[in-house]
């Protein structure tokens, strides 16, 4: 009997995740694919030939898909003997990126008939930073679609809320549980509240995740601030539930107030954190062209590289940014190295643009002196980075106010509904009485209630994705949505609170 080889077929999962790394690999190389042209541009300019452009990014940890790029072209000729621009064309028909593969072809292209390189570059620059601009636009315009779906995702949890609060409440359906349709439970409720909702708001945060990228690397301090709260709030929920004597804090008129401040206990810490980072970054954000442009027109008239840079530390309105500029100047008086300078810009500063604009800004003048041509350019460059970061800034910045609507709204229409179908149904309708004591309404609309503020806080991280890039920017969200949603949750109970009366008597 012949020994039969059944093809093994791969799952299509597998076929899908590499599609979807694919993918990513493609958006971090156009992301990236900017600062590169512009360490081409000025280093060719300098005289520097595109060889020894690739040489030098094997070594730019900041770009790390063309730091990988580089390392294979750099193996491929020095390894197998290939000629660069073959080893670059072979590349421009293997990778999947259109603006990397249109780059590469124009460098051989120009190369081949004789062109001007430095030309050419600053054209193709140019032509990158427009693409980029728009789709910086396209990409804030699918941050505004996920919005929106996530606040229809709201309103349809808002609905549910509201069509259990009806079937909890009034013996309106009964005759449907007397012909057998199963009724609303707790147990339903705590999973739609505690458990369906909150993945539903995870799935979202995972496509921002992918959509939206941050300008911040390794920042991870505000995660660590969050331990010892976390540790003694688990503590705490943990006492609730083995300790007789604080059982007073679960009771229906409390405890959501515990559980906002539960959650206000998680988030204040890593909040103050970020902040402080937030505000050294952000400045460094906005005042990197104006420094450059300083140490530009220093070197216009004469000055050296070094000189230049020491002349524009000097400028004072940098904000949170002179105290990076201080110690710049500083060790540069003291004949510390640029490269030494930049080791310990990386300590001071998280943002990404910032750090590769120094690592350009270090690399040109320790390779081709820093000319004023060449630092000309990535000024200009750096100012037209930051009109794009600012433009998306303003546009995303609606999107905040977006999320303070939608939980007020949730917090007020849920108890508010839930308070009037009680009152109306013992009131107004003879034909429906209360199916549940008052006390029993009250444990309902309190359940709801903490739903309504994890939901808040959760929403926090979302907002904080899309508008900043990072979920560390989350809890800063998360403590203003929480108290906004608590807030409004004790309006709505005050407003009707004269309906708990009047079903009372």
């Amino acid at each position: 009997m012949k020994n039969l080889q059944i093809p093994i077929k791969k799952p299509k999962i597998f076929g899908w995740l590499l599609n979807l790394y694919g993918k990513e690999n493609t958006s971090e190389i156009n992301r990236e694919l900017p600062f590169a042209a512009l360490l081409f541009t000025l280093l060719s300019a300098s005289g520097v030939t595109i060889y020894d452009s690739w040489k030098k990014l094997c070594n730019v940890n900041l770009l790390p898909n063309f730091q990988k790029e580089a390392k294979e072209i750099v193996r491929q000729v020095e390894v197998l003997g290939y000629d660069p621009l073959t080893v670059m064309y072979k590349r421009a028909n293997k990778t999947k990126s259109k603006n990397y593969r249109e780059f590469l072809l124009g460098y051989v292209s120009s190369v081949r008939s004789g062109g001007s390189i430095v030309n050419y570059l600053k054209s193709k620059l140019r032509s990158i930073f427009e693409v980029q601009s728009a789709s910086a636009i396209r990409s804030i315009e699918r941050l505004g679609t996920l919005v929106e779906a996530y606040a229809v995702m709201l309103i349809v949890t808002l609905c549910s809320y509201i069509l259990f609060i009806v079937f909890a409440t009034t013996s309106v359906f009964e005759p449907m549980k007397m012909s057998g349709t199963p009724g609303v439970s707790t147990e339903i409720v705590c999973v739609l509240i505690f458990f369906v909702t909150p993945i539903i708001s995870i799935i979202f945060m995972i496509i921002a995740h992918t959509e939206r990228k941050s300008n911040l690397v390794n920042v991870n301090q505000p995660y660590y601030a969050t331990i010892i709260p976390l540790i003694a709030v688990s503590a705490f929920i943990a006492a609730l539930y083995f300790m007789p004597q604080l059982a007073f804090l679960t009771s229906p008129d409390i405890f959501p107030l515990v559980t906002t401040l539960c959650l206000l206990a998680i988030s204040l810490p890593p909040t103050v954190v970020y902040m402080r980072i937030s505000k050294v970054n952000n400045d460094a954000e906005n005042s990197m062209p104006n420094f450059l442009r300083d140490v530009t027109e220093a070197r216009k008239i004469g000055l050296s590289p070094e000189k230049s840079i020491i002349h524009a530390t000097k400028r004072s309105g940098y904000g949170k940014f002179s105290d990076t500029l201080n110690l710049i100047r500083s060790q540069m008086e003291w004949g510390v190295s640029l490269r030494k300078v930049f080791v310990n810009i990386k300590r001071k500063i998280q943002t990404w643009h910032v750090l590769v604009n120094f690592l350009i800004l270090v690399e040109t003048i320790k390779i081709g002196g820093g000319s004023a041509a060449a630092l000309e350019i990535l000024t200009d460059y750096s100012e037209k980075q930051k009109d794009v970061e600012t433009n998306k800034k303003s546009l995303l910045r609606p999107y905040v106010i977006l999320a303070f609507i939608w939980s007020v709204l949730i917090a007020l229409t849920t108890t508010m509904v839930a308070m009037a179908v009680y009152a109306l149904t013992n009131i107004s309708l003879p034909g429906a009485t209360a199916s549940v004591p008052l006390g029993v309404m009250q444990l309902q609309v309190n359940l709801f209630s903490i739903g309504i503020i994890l939901q808040c806080w959760l929403s926090g991280f979302f907002v904080g994705k899309v508008n900043e890039g990072t979920f560390a920017a989350g809890f800063k969200y998360s403590v203003m949505l929480v108290i906004t949603a608590y807030v409004s949750l004790l309006l709505s109970q005050n407003l009707l609170g004269g309906m708990y009366s009047a079903v009372s008597r």
